[in-house]
């Protein structure tokens, strides 16, 4: 006899609710758990299967932190030169993070309304569209609709404030759905402030690069067209997030935003998340570095909230190398195109 649905939620919520007790009875107090850093050798091999660089996980920490070093140097130059246009009139802070952070705050405070999030995601999509197609920058598919919505209440909650559902290759035909969730309705007015902040005037548009046109859905439709279905259906996360990474940078540089320094200083602190990603995914799994380091350098070098933080940190301890991918794929894509342009010289496109 078939099961009902909800029968089947009961019976699956008992074998989960068992496996539970069965660790807390049996596994706790025999003390037969172990630490949920993995270590160097297990690190090292997940990072060569997972990932499939041609680079080790012990090169790709190393250009991660010289990475970091490069981003903080150009902002630094950057936000010396916004100080003046933001803070007429006053001494600039003598200290170069204190500079930088000083800066960040005033252009975050340009942000979506709390209940125009969704329709700044919206109004934003033809732009980006519109760019691509007049500069050139690659062929997009017209027939493949992008659809913004607001995200499905089962979606919500994961911690994601967007994301892209595209259709697999055995479904080509459906929509691509760019899912944006709302601000929670209980969030106090605090909440809601530091999360539009986060996602100001100027990340919003790195993130529905990132997100969309050209990044994820665009690299979706095309993942699509593989001849192979294998490939098609299990992505490697490096391309997949590498390719979004990549496409932002490579927007920015053929003059999106137009090379403004406001632009191009959000970007790296929207990129240094990415490198210190992988920093913090070696630093906790290899090398043991507390949840108050692994804070402190987020707030410190990546200018981020407490609470986006202490986010990572517990993401951080529940995955390896995924959050590596990131920076991994990114950095493998720019130096490809490094290559061409050298070996291409005036006749790079």
């Amino acid at each position: 006899e078939k099961k009902t649905l909800t029968d089947r939620i009961v019976a699956t919520r008992t074998a989960v609710q068992g496996y539970m007790d069965f660790l807390k009875s049996t596994v706790l107090p025999a003390g037969k758990f172990r630490s949920f850093r993995i270590g160097k050798m297990l690190f090292d091999q997940k990072f060569a299967y997972d990932i499939q660089s041609h680079f080790t996980a012990a090169e790709i920490y190393q250009q991660a932190l010289k990475h970091k070093t490069e981003l903080l140097h150009d902002m630094g130059h950057r936000a010396a030169r916004l100080y003046p246009k933001y803070f007429p009139g006053q001494n600039a802070p003598a200290d170069t993070l204190a500079l930088i952070t000083a800066v960040v705050n005033q252009l975050t405070l340009k942000h979506a309304p709390r209940d125009g999030f969704v329709d700044a995601v919206k109004r934003q999509i033809p732009t980006l569209v519109a760019f691509v197609n007049e500069h050139k920058l690659l062929t997009q598919d017209p027939s493949k609709p992008l659809v913004v919505r607001e995200t499905p209440l089962y979606m919500r909650g994961s911690g994601a404030g967007a994301s892209v559902s595209a259709p697999g290759p055995y479904d080509k035909g459906a929509n691509t759905y760019y899912n944006v969730e709302p601000l929670p309705v209980e969030w106090t007015a605090a909440q809601a402030e530091s999360y539009l902040r986060e996602y100001n005037d100027y990340t919003l548009q790195i993130l529905n690069i990132h997100e969309a046109i050209p990044g994820h859905y665009t690299q979706l439709v095309y993942a699509n067209r593989s001849p192979s279905l294998v490939k098609s259906i299990f992505g490697n996360g490096a391309m997949v997030e590498g390719w979004a990474v990549y496409s932002e940078r490579m927007m920015l540089e053929n003059g999106y935003g137009n090379n403004s320094d406001e632009m191009w200083l959000l970007w790296d602190k929207w990129n240094m998340r990415v490198t210190l990603n992988t920093i913090i995914d070696h630093a906790i799994q290899v090398d043991n570095m507390s949840e108050n380091e692994v804070v402190k350098m987020l707030r410190r070098d990546g200018f981020q909230e407490e609470a986006e933080a202490r986010g990572k940190w517990l993401r951080a301890t529940l995955s390896q190398v995924q959050l590596s991918s990131y920076f991994t794929g990114y950095s493998e894509i720019y130096a490809l195109r490094e290559e061409l342009k050298q070996k291409e010289g005036k006749g790079f496109d």
